[in-house]
């Protein structure tokens, strides 16, 4: 069973935007992605491995194909939302975690 912890309000993010918190010493990058009325959420690390910059959180999200990606804002890899995946350097990936919402807050599973 996953332990949630809380980590801010719903209302600190923007429709289709990230924001970085800090999470058992790591930073993470957490998005959310509205469409239709309604969000999903999704975590994944904020640092970027092709640049060595804690910068995901501020990429821009769209999709390629039928994946949900943020591009880094330094060199403009694509990676998955739901699985960290980067579509242009195989082998690269973010760690992603569990992300839910709770009332008006948003927790993170470790």
């Amino acid at each position: 069973m996953s332990n949630w912890t809380d980590i801010c309000s719903v209302t600190d993010f923007l429709p289709n935007a990230g924001r970085c918190a800090l999470f058992e010493g790591e930073q993470v990058a957490i998005f959310r992605i509205s469409s239709k009325g309604s969000d999903a959420w999704f975590a994944l690390s904020n640092y970027d491995p092709c640049s060595g910059a804690n910068v995901i959180s501020r990429g821009i999200v769209g999709s390629q194909g039928e994946h949900l990606v943020v591009a880094s804002p330094v060199y403009k890899q694509h990676f998955r939302l739901d699985t960290g995946e980067c579509l242009e350097e195989a082998g690269v990936s973010l760690k992603t975690w569990p992300v839910r919402v709770e009332g008006e807050r948003v927790q993170l599973a470790s």
